[in-house]
């Protein structure tokens, strides 16, 4: 009756109810469902884009390694093939394999490191090596020892493609390797190599391991200790040192016992001279061609240089390797920021510095350098991507000194004396840039041209 009279008086009509034709409570739910719907449909299509994407992103990987896989297979069928023809150049760079390491194989098969041998300058640890082939008796200590050095060479490939998501490093291997051609499997700088890619892909997360397999290729050569340098400080680095130490102690005490005169190698390695490879020797050959005194003799299985001055470079090569090595204390001091790429990129820098100011490069040392530098590119953070370069170009420079023209160099000549500048120069410039671009990244104002450490990964403890 009140609301009646409100409306006659001309007050606020009454308030109508939901009009049963139109309305039905149903109606929101419908909606959500139909919200719930859609959004669902919607994650679906997203999950299988993300699937779709991952799946081609697999299928480019899984073709790009098919392609890594043909051209490794057939770079090396024609690497062997130059090896077992060996009629390129100097023609006796598989001497080494058919007559020296079958020769030091049954030496230590009797027991005993070489003793007298000035061409034994390797640590204890190399015995094992040369007695590898006898592991496949079915065939001649040569077939062996290819099969065995193209198995280590397979394995830095695999271990590096396996490296993360960039497959530069196997392509830097793979494609870089034969610039080489006969040499790299006349030789076992490929197994040491393997040990040390295999140090250093191990350590970023095993850094025991990694210490171990670096003290294990140390004992073959001892350059690879050197992948340890730039492991971040901390407990990280103890855990290598620590590892490296003890494999090593182990190692070299079974050795001791198993084998006589395990340490003889100290006496010829201590007596080396300045090989006419290295950048000492460049100089010296310059200066001969000047006119000076200057000759070359065979030492201690290589070409080294007698005459005036000589002693004086030998002298200041060991100098610089001194101030090498404490550079790097010094690097290693001052670094204050670290990536998953650091300590391959110290690794990079401390072998490079250690080549160029040694009295002796031999053309195999291209392969450590080309390993080092192919374990730089896994990572997107590595500061070494020009390095690699100039380590491409001074590869293909090598190949040219040895074995292609290397009478050129042994003699002296204008074209002898213009490929060790051109290829030891490269060296130098490869050396100088690695300083600077591990220097900036790591121990200074990061570098604007350089990967920026923001986005390196957590702790590596």
């Amino acid at each position: 009756m009140t609301q009646q009279k409100a409306g006659l008086l001309g007050g606020a009509p009454p308030e109508e109810g939901p009009d049963p034709a139109t309305h039905d409570p149903a109606v929101p739910h419908q909606q959500k469902d139909l919200a719930d719907g859609r959004g669902a449909a919607a994650r679906a299509l997203d999950r299988a884009a993300r699937h779709a994407d991952a799946w081609a992103a697999t299928w480019s990987k899984g073709r790009s390694l098919a392609a890594i896989g043909t051209v490794w297979a057939l770079t090396r069928i024609v690497m062997v093939y130059l090896l077992v023809q060996d009629d390129i150049g100097v023609s006796n760079v598989s001497s080494e394999v058919v007559f020296l390491y079958p020769r030091w194989s049954q030496q230590l098969a009797d027991g005993a490191f070489p003793v007298g041998d000035v061409t034994w300058q390797y640590p204890p640890g190399a015995g094992l090596l040369f007695l590898s082939p006898s592991l496949l008796p079915f065939l001649d200590y040569f077939a062996a020892f290819l099969v065995l050095t193209l198995v280590a060479d397979a394995v830095v490939m695999v271990a590096l493609a396996r490296s993360g998501r960039r497959l530069a490093g196997a392509w830097l291997w793979t494609a870089g390797l034969p610039m080489l051609l006969n040499l790299p499997h006349g030789r076992f700088d490929i197994q040491v190599t393997a040990l040390a890619v295999l140090a250093l892909l191990a350590g970023r997360r095993r850094p025991r391991l990694g210490g171990a397999l670096a003290a294990f290729g140390a004992l073959i050569k001892v350059w690879p200790l050197l992948t340890l340098v730039g492991m971040e400080r901390g407990r990280t680095t103890r855990d290598a040192w620590v590892s490296a130490a003890a494999a090593a102690a182990a190692l070299l005490t079974v050795l001791a016992l198993a084998f006589r005169h395990s340490f003889d190698f100290l006496q010829q390695q201590g007596a080396r001279g300045v090989q006419i490879e290295s950048l000492g020797g460049t100089v010296l050959s310059l200066m001969r061609a000047s006119g000076m005194p200057i000759w070359v003799e065979t030492r201690y299985g290589a070409l080294e240089f007698s005459g005036e001055h000589v002693a004086t470079v030998a002298q200041l090569s060991l100098m610089l390797t001194a101030a090498a090595f404490g550079w790097l204390m010094f690097w290693r001091g001052r670094a204050s920021r670290w990536t998953e790429a650091t300590p391959f990129d110290a690794a990079l820098t401390a072998i490079l510095l250690f080549t160029v100011t040694s009295r002796v490069i031999s053309p195999q040392y291209m392969v450590w350098l080309l390993g080092l530098a192919a374990v730089c590119l896994t990572s997107r953070l590595t500061t070494q991507r020009p390095v690699a370069w100039v380590l491409l170009a001074a590869t293909a420079v090598t190949a040219f000194a040895y074995p292609l023209h290397y009478l050129e160099v042994m003699q002296g000549t204008a074209l002898g004396n213009t490929l060790m500048v051109a290829r030891n120069g490269l060296l130098l410039t490869a050396a100088v840039l690695s300083c600077r671009r591990l220097w900036t990244a790591t121990a200074r104002d990061p570098d604007p041209t350089v990967p920026s450490t923001s986005e390196s990964s957590p702790s590596l403890h």
